[in-house]
């Protein structure tokens, strides 16, 4: 399976446990691997016969500037299903980066990491 990847994708969501992430927000990231057969599209040089990045690019940052959830577990799970809405998409790795959470000792990220296809 060929992949398409798309790094560091920045939105600010308001999504968490405590009060404060849902009132204040704060900035996530996602990383995407998208994985289809790029071959039909690379044959015929054709941008409908492949994933649009950045179509997926734009509906993924709604999906994190949009309704709140508690978890990037959730968060992850609805991006991966967003991703697999596109034709070609056979499978999709999501990995959600949570750089600002609400943790007392020093840290450098937060990330959850979920792999979902259609089969």
């Amino acid at each position: 399976m060929d992949r398409v990847v798309l790094r560091g994708l920045k939105a600010r969501g308001h999504h968490g446990v405590f009060p404060r992430e849902r009132e204040e927000g704060q900035t996530f990231i996602v990383d995407l691997v998208l994985g289809l057969d790029t071959r039909p599209a690379a044959a015929d040089d054709d941008l409908a016969k492949t994933v649009h990045y950045g179509i997926v690019a734009e509906e993924v940052v709604a999906v994190v500037e949009g309704e709140p959830v508690n978890l990037i577990e959730t968060l992850a799970e609805r991006i991966a299903q967003v991703c697999l809405k596109h034709d070609g998409v056979q499978q999709v790795e999501v990995c959600v980066h949570k750089p600002d959470a609400p943790i007392t000792v020093p840290f450098d990220d937060v990330t959850v990491t979920i792999t979902r296809s259609r089969v």
